[in-house]
């Protein structure tokens, strides 16, 4: 009698146990997720973003945000292969430009402009200019989700200070530093070129110094008379070999890996002076090496003598980074909100501590680093977005393995040139 009544006992039990568990599992099926990627691995820029996903969702009950966080070469790759799967995430990051505008000629990603249009406080913060580069067909498909970032020379102004050096502000003058940095055994440039990118910005400079921004323009929209093959693009290429014979750069430059620090590691050390990158390197630098800041400055990339580029022009966006839906996206509305939130102002406010100058209307800086980085946008003419985000995937690809030759001197300025031209036409014939 007492098994039967224990048998009993336990298949109540178990019944309980299990009644007990329905419930929680029904708020399980009712949790709706939402993919979002990004390229940062920084450790505070992640809390960050995470905070603002935070706040989404306890504003949102019943959605949870999946963030993912990845260094920049391989996110590149991941996107592509996740978009060409048509399995995207739901929220993505991207550079605009070209790679955005292959995938929204291919329905994959949502406007946001009629968000923007029921929503005009979201897009009137931001300064006009920053959408630019996700504006397609008078289409909004992108909100600035990081700062204003401009390619800028970095420098160690104790190395600068002991060798009794100016910054230069012409290219012969830099021709001068390399000199006498080299004399004393120290490299003029740090440089980590294995992802081709970085090299990319000595090039896109000096080709907007020689002959402004109109000369790409017209070779990039394919409009009458503009080529590639440019006297201003080989001209270029042959400034920047210059450069290279004259041992403007650390050795092995085209075999360091960027995104695990390899450029920085030199400055860093004292084995080289300078680093031409964007401004976001001070807030990476600020994280990784507080100390090293005390040595830290930069100064505008040089004006080369004759050329009819503005030297206050600057080459990089007003936004960075920008973060979009993905038209796979099951809950497009929830997602808005939370770009809303990735953008508000809390978030700019938290990106500001992190030296990021979000793109933004009135906004006040104390840093003086980040006040000068606004002036220099303030003064620029044109703001050049850098050609591998600007260029379509495939001819972006072409730029950055010549200009990659370019600086291992494996290939002549015409032969680049005319590699790039016969991309352009090739693209352009699709």
């Amino acid at each position: 009698m007492q098994k039967r009544q224990s048998t009993k006992f336990a298949a109540l039990l178990s019944s309980a146990i299990i009644a007990s568990f329905v419930p929680f599992a029904s708020q399980a099926a009712d949790v709706k997720e939402i993919t979002a990627w990004d390229l940062q691995t920084q450790e505070r820029t992640i809390g960050d973003i995470r905070a603002a996903m935070d706040r989404f969702e306890a504003e949102n009950p019943g959605f949870k945000v999946v963030d993912s966080h990845f260094a920049n070469d391989p996110y590149k790759t991941k996107l592509k292969i996740a978009f060409g799967a048509n399995q995207p995430p739901c929220v993505f990051t991207g550079w605009g430009g070209g790679p955005l505008r292959e995938y929204i000629k291919a329905d994959q990603v949502i406007s946001l402009t009629p968000y923007l249009d029921k929503n005009p406080k979201v897009k009137d913060v931001f300064m006009p200019a920053s959408f630019s580069p996700v504006t397609y067909k008078d289409s909004i498909y992108g909100l600035p989700v990081r700062g204003t970032s401009i390619g800028v020379v970095l420098y160690n102004k104790e190395i600068f200070k002991d060798l009794d050096i100016t910054p230069p502000k012409t290219w012969a003058e830099l021709m001068d530093v390399v000199k006498v940095l080299n004399d004393h055994n120290i490299a003029p440039f740090a440089l980590a070129n294995k992802p081709k990118w970085p090299g990319s910005m000595f090039f896109v400079y000096l080709a907007d110094r020689i002959g402004g921004p109109q000369t790409f323009l017209a070779a990039a929209d394919r409009q009458p008379g503009g080529s590639f093959e440019d006297p201003v693009f080989i001209q270029a290429g042959k400034m920047l070999q210059d450069l290279v014979k004259a041992d403007g750069f650390a050795r092995g430059y085209n075999g360091l890996d960027y995104d695990i620090g390899g450029s920085r590691r030199l400055l860093y050390a004292g084995r080289a002076a300078m680093e031409l990158m964007g401004n976001w390197e001070i807030g990476t630098i600020a994280n990784e090496n507080p100390e090293f800041m005390k040595k830290l400055d930069f100064f505008a990339f040089p004006a080369v003598e004759g050329g009819k580029g503005d030297p206050n022009d600057v080459v990089g966006t007003l936004g960075d980074n920008y973060v979009s839906i993905s038209a796979a996206c099951p809950y497009p509305d929830q997602a808005f909100k939370l770009l809303e939130k990735l953008t508000d102002e809390q978030s700019v406010a938290s990106r500001l501590e992190d030296n990021i100058v979000s793109p933004v209307k009135g906004l006040k800086v104390s840093d003086p680093s980040l006040a000068k980085i606004i002036e220099f946008v303030s003064k620029a003419p044109s703001v050049q977005l850098w050609y591998d985000q600007e260029l379509s995937p495939a001819l972006a690809e072409v730029h950055k393995d010549t200009t990659q030759q370019l600086l291992g001197l494996s290939i002549t300025p015409e032969k680049a040139a005319a590699a790039m031209e016969a991309a352009a036409q090739k693209a352009a014939a699709k």
